[in-house]
């Protein structure tokens, strides 16, 4: 079975003017999520003009003027969600479409109304979002799911709240659905399984992080797609917070990218920092870097 080819990366000039405003938007004092992964899907593919950025921005405004005016209760808008994404626009996903990259590109996630659980959700909640909704995102482990109502942990006394699965068309999930959803991915259940903290709102970064991991895990299976992991890497060293072994892992793909000058160089500036606290492991890095160095010969 054939797949299809991936959507092939901008010029390196539109790639810094999109990097730039990323860690802009990132940066701000309240970052826009579809504007965040927007920017990603352009990044990822190189077709996306300014025009389709705007287009898909416009898109999710359009969807949310197709909801009813203010529902009511949480499930009342959880409903409303499902009739229209789900049920009319056909907005879901399959076990297929974690072989796609676009399944984690927004403008093609908008356009084939397909994509990963947690692209699906971002539509959700960038669609409720502007039609007033009190929706928030949830990172449960393997399967990012979207709660409406007021978040856990918030004043103001016990409010009914909803959790829906995009990737199921909207479905609502009952306590033992959110469960069995943890439960597959981690193969716990009962109390060791779902926990309180797993339901917290995940921030806007949170889920832009996530989402690059999910690019990253895509091309880490696909060697011949190794420049798609190291942007989706770059990407992710621009976040305000991130894991310092993210340059670990650069270094590494500029390495198996033959790019072993510069690779080498990284692994050792990787090395000084890990040195502060690890100097065996900062140690076992300065050799990688040498073994990199010695392929230039």
């Amino acid at each position: 079975m054939r797949h299809p080819r991936p959507p092939q990366p901008p010029s390196p000039e539109r790639s810094a003017e999109l990097r730039r405003r990323f860690a802009e938007e990132a940066r701000s004092e309240r970052p826009d999520l579809s504007a965040l992964c927007l920017l990603v899907g352009a990044e990822g593919d190189g077709s996306l003009d300014e025009a389709g950025l705007g287009a898909a921005q416009v898109e999710l405004d359009r969807l949310a003027g197709e909801l009813p005016f203010r529902p009511g209760t949480p499930r009342a808008w959880a409903e409303a969600l499902r009739d229209l994404l789900g049920e009319r626009y056909g907005f879901h996903g399959v076990g297929a479409d974690y072989r796609r990259l676009e399944s984690s590109l927004l403008h093609a996630v908008l356009r084939r109304r397909r994509g990963l659980p947690i692209l699906l959700s971002v539509v959700w909640m960038e669609v409720a979002r502007r039609a007033g909704a009190p929706v928030y995102g949830v990172a449960l482990p393997g399967h990012f799911v979207v709660g409406f109502g007021a978040e856990p942990g918030l004043a103001g006394g016990v409010e009914e709240r909803v959790l829906v699965d995009p990737f199921d068309g909207g479905r609502l999930l009952s306590g033992d659905d959110a469960e069995a959803l943890v439960a597959g991915a981690t193969g716990t259940t009962g109390a060791a399984g779902l926990t309180s903290s797993m339901l917290e709102p995940a921030a806007p970064l949170d889920v832009v992080t996530r989402v690059l991991n999910n690019v990253r895990a895509w091309a880490a299976g696909r060697p011949e797609q190794s420049a798609v992991g190291l942007w989706a890497i770059e990407l992710a060293l621009l976040l305000p917070s991130h894991a310092a072994r993210l340059r670990y892992e650069r270094a590494r793909l500029l390495v198996e990218r033959g790019e072993f000058l510069a690779g080498a160089g990284e692994l050792e500036a990787y090395a000084e920092v890990v040195g502060v606290v690890d100097e065996a492991g900062a140690e076992r890095v300065r050799g990688e870097a040498r073994v990199a160095r010695a392929m230039l010969n």
